[in-house]
């Protein structure tokens, strides 16, 4: 699996895919027609996103496995657009990836095994995560200096979703994706 993952990076990288210089509107990748229901696909994966995110800061792992269900269900809607064929290959390897980690989170109600595959649901978000953007969204990339792992959010304020008992606030931002609202 991390050999996927490092796959994957790497053919992102090679391909010059990072959050800020692909990032790509609704508009450029899909006719207009469509751009309304691209939009609301790609709010519908951030939503879902931090859905499991916020079940897991109040360790709710019954509505984790919720959210994470509901994830790989609109991801499996998402069709890439607009790349080129190694781009395309490695972002629909690591969408694969992604939901499997989330069927894995919803398949599960050990909060313990959730926040661990969070932990690799998140960092394998952040490297698509300019596909998933909306117009008029920043997010965060969030890192937990005990793990050193990462988490999105769509508010700067640190809400540690691996260690919420005793390290709530315990974090830092460490990237963006997106741009706020004018």
């Amino acid at each position: 699996m991390k050999l996927l993952t490092l796959a994957v990076l790497l053919a992102l990288t090679v391909g010059g895919v990072n959050a800020q210089s692909a990032l790509k509107t609704s508009a450029q990748e899909v006719t207009a027609d469509q751009v309304p229901q691209r939009e609301k696909l790609k709010n519908d994966i951030i939503a879902k996103y931090l859905g499991i995110k916020q079940s897991l800061i109040v360790s709710d792992s019954v509505q984790a496995a919720n959210a994470a269900a509901e994830f790989a269900a609109v991801l499996n809607q998402f069709k890439f657009k607009k790349l080129g064929l190694a781009e395309m290959n490695a972002a629909t390897a690591m969408r694969g990836k992604l939901k499997g980690l989330a069927t894995s989170i919803a398949g599960t109600t050990s909060i313990n095994k959730q926040r661990n595959y969070f932990m690799e649901l998140s960092e394998g978000m952040w490297v698509i995560i300019d596909r998933f953007v909306p117009e008029h969204v920043l997010l965060y990339e969030q890192k937990c200096p005990m793990t050193g792992k990462v988490w999105i959010s769509d508010v700067k304020e640190i809400k540690n979703p691996y260690f919420p008992k005793n390290m709530l606030s315990c974090g830092e931002v460490t990237d963006t994706a997106g741009i706020a609202k004018p």
